[in-house]
């Protein structure tokens, strides 16, 4: 696949413990095709990301349909799943307009068989729908949250419950809000202590995160 300018790292899972996700976006229909066709050829899983539906209807058919396609997260995998693992992760969505970010948190998750808990629509503007959740939240060792707007939903899960913490900034939001400076920066400046932060939209970073938490807690077992 070199002359298409791919070049797999394939030593990635035994060194993170993660495969390395392909990023579909800005990929010609060429790259992705042979990067689907190495994966059956190799009987090796392989997850993409930001992979939209017209790439993957561009696709040839015998592509198409060994690959589970998600449009909500635009994530598409490759390979038959694999055995859960119990739910040590929560992912919290403050708004369903950030429900594509959350899918694929919980996508990038379920492909590395991390089973998790998702808790959608309980942003602050009605306070009771988390704490309605709070007691589920405050058992999970990772807590990912995404949200959009002004972000302060970052600080008030941090807060609350004692696990790892994640911020997942989202690009929803009217006016200074809008593109996820905002809630970015909100995140950044928490007063909630230990409040960590990935990039806005950055669904995959986020899951990879958790799962690097649970895996130096020996909560998930390495590859």
């Amino acid at each position: 696949m070199k002359e298409l300018g791919i070049q797999l790292d394939r030593e990635r899972q035994a060194r993170l413990g993660l495969d390395e996700a392909i990023f579909a976006a800005g990929k010609s229909t060429a790259q992705l095709g042979a990067l689907v066709r190495d994966a059956v050829e190799r009987r090796e899983r392989r997850l993409f990301t930001r992979l939209s539906p017209e790439q993957l209807a561009a696709l040839d058919r015998h592509e198409r349909e060994v690959i589970d396609y998600d449009a909500v997260s635009r994530t598409g995998i490759v390979g038959a799943p694999i055995e859960m693992s119990a739910a040590g992760v929560a992912v919290v969505g403050g708004g369903s307009s950030d429900i594509a970010v959350a899918s694929e948190v919980l996508r990038t998750l379920a492909y590395h068989g991390q089973a998790a808990l998702h808790v959608a629509d309980v942003g602050v503007a009605g306070l009771w729908r988390l704490l309605d959740r709070i007691e589920e939240l405050r058992r999970m060792s990772v807590v990912v949250v995404v949200a959009g707007m002004e972000g302060s939903l970052f600080s008030v899960v941090g807060g609350l419950v004692p696990g790892v913490v994640i911020a997942l900034p989202t690009s929803v939001g009217y006016g200074v809000a809008s593109g996820g400076h905002a809630a970015l920066s909100s995140a950044l400046a928490s007063c909630a202590p230990g409040v960590v932060a990935v990039n806005i939209d950055n669904g995959y970073g986020a899951a990879c995160a958790a799962m690097r938490v649970l895996r130096g807690s020996g909560q998930c077992p390495r590859p």
